[in-house]
């Protein structure tokens, strides 16, 4: 007696999967339609959509654990053929559990700059003051980007709880930067340094 195919897991979340979903919660969507939301509602500052091979590689998981389905196949002359999806009552609820998870719980995430900091012996302290004050000059540049693109958001009428990712990354980006601008401050006056006698030192203690 045959047995019917097993269901594909349920795949792991991820921020481009909760977005798939968490349009197709508004209205059917072909892949195109997808990614020109993410574009036109600013998620792209939050969602990495630069390669559409991982939007399509998204929606085949998605599409294999049963959490969207084909609602029909779009036929224009002006176009290649496409696929619409939507989402699935078990989408939904996944979409759901993601959603809760990632707002509940903070994840150690492992980002470059932190990485770099820990090894930041390897300069000289001169050096060091160098590359920060390159760094805040991109974090004031990033947070007047960010600040342009949160009025005209604003200036279409876009509702503030549309924008509280902005809210956030603005948040992160001003911390960041005073931090980075307080550490170059101690530098230069002399209240934070070593000197790699001391560094030989330390290593070679027991």
């Amino acid at each position: 007696m045959a047995h019917p195919p097993a269901a594909a897991a349920t795949p792991r979340s991820s921020p481009l999967a909760l977005t798939v979903l968490a349009l197709l919660h508004y209205q059917p969507l072909h892949p195109y339609g997808i990614q020109r939301l993410i574009k036109q509602w600013g998620k792209d500052q939050v969602v990495n959509v630069e390669q559409r091979t991982s939007l399509y590689r998204t929606i085949e998981r998605l599409l294999a654990a049963g959490l969207i389905a084909v609602r029909e196949t779009g036929r224009d002359p002006r176009y290649p053929e496409r696929t619409v999806y939507e989402v699935t009552e078990p989408g939904r609820r996944t979409a759901r559990r993601w959603l809760e998870e990632m707002l509940a719980e903070p994840k150690q995430e492992y980002p470059e700059f932190p990485a770099a900091l820990s090894h930041v012996l390897m300069l000289e302290p001169a050096e060091l003051i160098e590359v920060l004050e390159r760094r805040a000059q991109r974090l004031a540049g990033m947070l007047a980007t960010l600040d342009a693109n949160t009025a005209a958001e604003a200036g279409r009428g876009l509702p503030r709880i549309a924008m509280l990712e902005s809210e956030y990354q603005r948040a992160v980006l001003a911390a960041e930067a005073r931090w980075v601008t307080e550490t170059v401050n101690q530098l230069r006056s002399g209240q934070l340094t070593w000197s790699p006698d001391e560094l030989v030192a330390f290593a070679s203690r027991e």
